[in-house]
């Protein structure tokens, strides 16, 4: 019997749960994150599996959860051969015999099946779909439970089965630079996230994050690694990353704040450089004025020829993008310009020319 479904497939009272992987070890994002952290067990098992090249297309890897409730298995499909590439067709063809056998070899009676290939993947749903209900027309006895494409469920229903991570110094710091950014009762996502983290490293914490020139300003790919690692633990609302950047309201949890506020209880020097940025970010708290001030710094100071003055800065920051060259007026660059000068942030030799 098949059914139909939108809905969080982790949720589902079910013998079976599938989960649709790459062949390289990685579950970054979309659904087999949210299976990372609901079964850290299972990753483990996948990824030493992908080690040995035992993960290959039209091959299932299943996981047995040793659980007395459901789900008893989680069955590891791959879609994609690599993270970085797009699902094949012919991969989830014989990946879908490949699943019927492993339904019928290990007695299930139920399972849920999300859309193959088709979130990160890139296929049409119109027509995987109708390979998923062939597959298991042969199957009528098992109850098979289709979860259509909808996007990803809320961060808060996400589960998360992960061990807590210990904190940090760059954490603490991190999650309290979070907090009083939220204090004021400003929202906070990804984009203004980055910033801050960015503002941070700059003040001369060594957070060891790789920021590039990208579309919001500067970015580093590496700070979701610390955003998967500590959500729900000390954050809530990253999930699975497959929201924008600039909508997902990302914010600190009680016991993050006690865990950070413990930690640096007694560290004045990163008491010295929370304030150094919270002086900063002051009136700027919003995504246009974070993406604004840090454009501005990084046009000021990681360009091969840095801005010396504030006109620079407008000329550089317009060249950025035809985006940035229609959103930020030359006044608010200007004054960006002015608060990093008169803060301290920018180089000695450099003019507030405004």
């Amino acid at each position: 019997m098949i059914e139909f479904k939108q809905g969080n497939l982790l949720e589902e009272n079910v013998e079976a749960l599938v989960n649709t992987v790459n062949c390289v070890g990685v579950m970054g994002k979309g659904i087999a994150l949210q299976f990372k952290q609901a079964y850290p067990e299972n990753f483990r098992q996948y990824e030493k599996a992908c080690r040995a090249g035992e993960v290959q297309p039209g091959r299932m890897f299943s996981v047995v959860t040793n659980s007395l409730l459901n789900p008893r298995y989680i069955i590891n499909f791959p879609t994609k051969r690599h993270w970085k590439g797009k699902s094949k067709i012919e991969d989830i063809k014989s990946g879908l015999v490949a699943l019927v056998a492993e339904v019928r070899q290990l007695g299930i009676n139920s399972i849920a099946i999300p859309p193959l290939g088709c979130g990160n993947g890139g296929l049409d749903w119109a027509i995987v779909k109708p390979l998923i209900e062939s597959a298991f027309a042969q199957l009528p006895e098992v109850q098979v439970i289709i979860f259509e494409p909808t996007g990803a469920p809320r961060a808060e229903e996400m589960p998360v089965a992960t061990k807590k991570p210990n904190m940090t110094r760059a954490r603490a710091l991190f999650i309290r630079l979070l907090e009083l950014y939220g204090i004021p009762g400003y929202e906070l996502t990804r984009l203004e996230i980055q910033k801050l983290a960015y503002f941070l490293q700059e003040a001369g914490e060594p957070l060891r994050l790789e920021y590039v020139k990208h579309k919001y300003g500067p970015y580093a790919n590496n700070l979701n690694h610390v955003l998967k690692h500590i959500e729900g633990h000390y954050i809530r609302g990253y999930g699975d990353g497959t929201a924008k950047a600039e909508s997902a309201e990302i914010y600190v949890l009680p016991k993050g704040t006690e865990a950070a506020q413990a930690f640096l209880a007694t560290e004045i020097e990163a008491h010295k450089r929370l304030e150094q940025v919270s002086n900063l970010i002051i009136g700027f708290e919003t995504p246009y004025g974070m993406e604004l001030l840090a454009t501005v710094h990084w046009v000021a100071t990681k360009e091969t020829i840095p801005a010396q003055d504030s006109e620079q800065a407008i000329a550089l920051v317009h060249e950025w993008s035809e985006r940035k060259r229609k959103m930020f007026k030359s006044e608010h660059i200007r004054k960006a310009w002015q608060r990093l000068h008169q803060q301290n942030w920018l180089t000695a030799n450099v003019s507030e020319t405004l």
